[in-house]
C-alpha cells in the first residue's frame, strides 16, 4: 500500500539542463568521453575489452594523467566506465583462419585462444552529444550504479590474498559480506542525503566524516560512545574514506579525504590513529583532518533516483503545485521550513489569490485529530497571500472552525471593519493553535514559553478553557499542566482538563 512506503523530506533539484551539463563535467565520465572518442573509427583490444600496456599508456597521455602516479588506475576506471555504459562496445569475432591475422594490428587485439576483440563507440556517445539531457542523465545514473557497487566491492589486493587452495573465493577469508556491505554504503549515503534535505546549510556545507559514520554505527541511546563503539566508527571511516575516493570523481560528492598523518598500519591494517574518532567532530580545529563530504546537486538527483526505484517516496520541492489543498495541508507540516515556504509558493503560483484562499481554507475544515494541524497550516500558507484574497477570508467570518484565523489574516493586512471575536471564538482558536503545535512539535520550549504567555497574561484562563467545544480541548489543557513550570497553574490545568474530559463523557 502507497502508505507503508518509507518518505524522506523533500529536496530541492535543478533542472534536467543544469544536471546533465554537472554530469558531463564530472571527472569520471570526461575521462570515458574522450576514450569513447578515442576508439571511435575501432581498436583492437584484449578479449572483455582489456587495454593493451601500450594502449592504456597511450590513454593516459590522453587524459593527462602521466605525472598524476594514480593516472593508470584513472584510466582503467574511465575505460571500465566507458564500457559498462555502453560509450564504447566490445566487438568479438573469431578470426583463426583470417588471412591477416598475423598481421601487427590483428595481433594487438587476439588472444591466445584466437578470438579477435576490437572497441568502437557505442550509440550511447551519441546520445551524450545528440541527445536529450534526461539521455545524459540516464547515462551518468548507470555509471554511477556500476561505480557505487565498486565501492561496495572487497579491495583486490585481498582477494587475490585470500583466494582458498581450491581456486575459490572464501568471502569469510576476507570477512566480506556483499549485502552487509551495500547495505551500510546505502545507509551512509541515505543518511547524507537525509541531512542534505533536512538542513538549508548542509545542502552547501561538508558533514564531517566522524559524524557521518557515527549516525550509523553509534546507538541513539547511548549517551557515550564505548571503547569498542568507537573502533567501530573508526574502522568504517578507513572503507568510506576508500569508498568516498571512489566515489568522488563520479560528480556525486565533493570529498575531501582523511588526512595521511592520521592513519597508521595496525596488523596489516590502516587504521585512523587513537580511539576516539568518533568525537573528532567536536574540535573544530581538527574535524576536516578527518574528512569531509557533501552531496553535489548531481548526487541529490542520483540518490533520490535510487530511492524512487527501490520503492521509496523521495518528493521533490513543486510535486504538490499542482494537487489539490488537502493534499498541500497535510504534506507540509513535514517539510522543512525553507521547502515548505517554496513549495507553498510554486503552488499558490498555479491558482489567483482569492481561488487559492477559497481552497485552502475549505481544506482547513474539520473535527478530525489532523484539523488543527491543518488549519494552522493553512493560516501559515495563507500569510504568503496578498491583499486579493479578502473576499475569500470575509467569506468564513462566521465559521466556527475558520473565523478566528479570518480575523487574524485579514487584521495582518489591514483590511476595515473586521468583527471583534467572540470570548468563545478566542478561546477556540487558542485551543485550536495550541493542539496543532502539540501535534507538530510535541512539548517543544517554544511551546512551554506560549502556555506560560498564556496562563500570566489571563489569570483565568483555566476557569474558562474547560468549556471550549473543541475536541482537543482535554489534551491541550493536560499537556499544560505538564508545561507551566508554576505547580499551582499546572495544578489549575490539570483540573481543568479534568473538567473537560468529564463534559464530553
Amino acid at each position: 500500500m502507497p502508505g507503508d512506503r518509507p518518505t524522506m523530506p523533500p529536496v530541492r533539484l535543478r533542472t534536467d539542463a543544469e544536471l546533465a551539463r554537472d554530469a558531463l563535467a564530472a571527472p569520471l565520465l570526461a575521462r570515458a568521453v574522450r576514450l569513447a572518442r578515442w576508439v571511435e573509427p575501432g581498436k583492437p583490444v584484449g578479449s572483455g575489452g582489456v587495454l593493451p600496456g601500450d594502449d592504456l599508456r597511450a590513454a593516459v597521455e590522453l587524459l593527462d594523467l602521466t605525472a598524476d602516479e594514480n593516472g593508470p588506475e584513472y584510466t582503467a576506471q574511465a575505460w571500465q566506465l566507458a564500457v559498462d555504459t555502453g560509450l564504447v562496445e566490445i566487438q568479438e569475432s573469431d578470426d583463426e583462419g583470417d588471412e591477416d591475422a598475423g598481421d601487427a594490428e590483428s595481433a594487438a587485439g587476439a588472444d591466445d585462444d584466437g578470438t579477435h576483440a576490437t572497441a568502437v563507440s557505442g550509440e550511447e556517445l551519441r546520445l551524450l552529444t545528440q541527445g536529450s539531457p534526461q539521455d545524459v542523465l540516464d547515462i551518468w545514473l548507470d555509471g554511477f550504479e556500476t561505480v557505487l557497487a565498486d565501492a561496495a566491492a572487497p579491495d583486490l589486493g585481498d582477494i587475490v590474498d585470500q583466494i582458498s587452495e581450491g581456486g575459490q573465493l572464501d568471502l569469510d577469508a576476507i570477512d566480506w559480506n556483499p549485502e552487509e556491505e551495500a547495505e551500510f554504503l546505502d545507509g551512509i549515503l541515505g543518511n547524507l542525503y537525509m541531512l542534505t534535505a533536512l538542513d538549508e546549510d548542509a545542502a552547501t556545507g561538508f558533514v564531517p566524516l566522524p559524524a557521518l559514520a557515527a549516525s550509523v554505527i553509534v546507538p541513539e541511546d547511548m549517551d557515550e560512545p564505548t571503547d569498542d563503539i568507537l573502533e567501530e566508527v573508526s574502522d568504517a571511516m578507513m572503507r568510506l574514506d576508500d569508498q568516498f575516493r571512489l566515489l568522488a570523481p563520479t560528480g556525486m560528492i565533493d570529498y575531501q579525504p582523511v588526512d595521511e598523518a592520521l592513519i597508521e598500519e595496525v596488523d596489516g591494517e590502516g587504521r585512523i590513529q587513537g580511539s576516539d574518532a568518533a568525537r573528532a567532530d567536536d574540535e573544530e580545529e581538527d574535524v576536516s583532518r578527518y574528512g569531509m563530504v557533501r552531496l553535489t546537486p548531481l548526487g541529490v538527483y542520483g540518490m533520490r533516483s535510487r530511492m524512487v526505484e527501490a520503492g521509496i517516496d523521495a518528493p521533490v520541492v513543486g510535486d504538490l503545485a499542482d494537487k489539490g489543498a488537502d493534499v498541500l495541508l497535510d504534506a507540509l507540516p513535514g517539510h522543512p521550513e525553507p521547502a515548505a515556504q517554496t513549495e507553498a509558493e510554486q503552488w499558490l503560483g498555479r491558482r489567483t489569490p482569492e481561488e487559492a484562499a477559497r481552497e485552502l481554507l475549505a481544506a482547513a475544515r474539520g473535527d478530525d485529530e489532523a484539523a488543527p494541524l491543518r488549519r494552522l497550516t493553512c493560516q501559515q500558507t495563507l500569510s504568503l497571500v496578498g491583499a486579493a484574497a479578502e473576499p475569500a477570508l470575509r467569506e468564513v467570518l462566521d465559521d466556527r472552525h475558520l473565523g478566528g484565523l479570518a480575523r487574524v489574516w485579514l487584521a495582518e493586512h489591514g483590511a476595515p471593519g473586521v468583527p471583534e471575536p467572540s470570548e468563545e471564538m478566542v478561546f477556540w482558536l487558542t485551543v485550536d493553535t495550541l493542539a496543532a503545535q502539540l501535534s507538530s512539535e510535541g512539548d517543544s520550549e517554544e511551546l512551554r514559553e506560549l502556555v506560560r504567555g498564556l496562563v500570566d497574561q489571563s489569570g483565568s484562563f483555566f476557569d474558562s478553557a474547560w468549556r471550549v467545544d473543541h475536541p482537543a480541548t482535554a489534551d491541550v489543557l493536560e499537556a499544560m499542566g505538564r508545561l507551566h513550570p508554576d505547580k499551582k497553574a499546572a495544578k489549575e490545568a490539570r483540573k481543568a482538563a479534568f473538567k473537560a474530559r468529564s463534559r464530553r463523557s
